[in-house]
């Protein structure tokens, strides 16, 4: 027993890219998402909860532009 191998398939990170990726210079977000260029980079390394609380601040941030 414990001969085995145990394939466990990659979770699938959730993200709110809308494939529109322009910068923009002032703010450092992203026109499509609202994310900075900084949560984009480190996206895949970020808690749930940060993930979270940055979807959470996402149409504030649309909406003020």
């Amino acid at each position: 027993m414990g001969d085995f191998l145990e394939i466990v398939p990659p979770q699938v990170v959730a993200s709110p890219c809308v494939n529109v990726c322009r910068i923009d210079a002032a703010t450092r977000r992203c026109f499509g998402c609202a994310r900075t260029i900084d949560e984009i980079a480190g996206w895949t390394r970020l808690t749930d909860a940060e993930r979270d609380r940055i979807i959470a601040e996402l149409p504030r941030r649309r909406a003020a532009g």
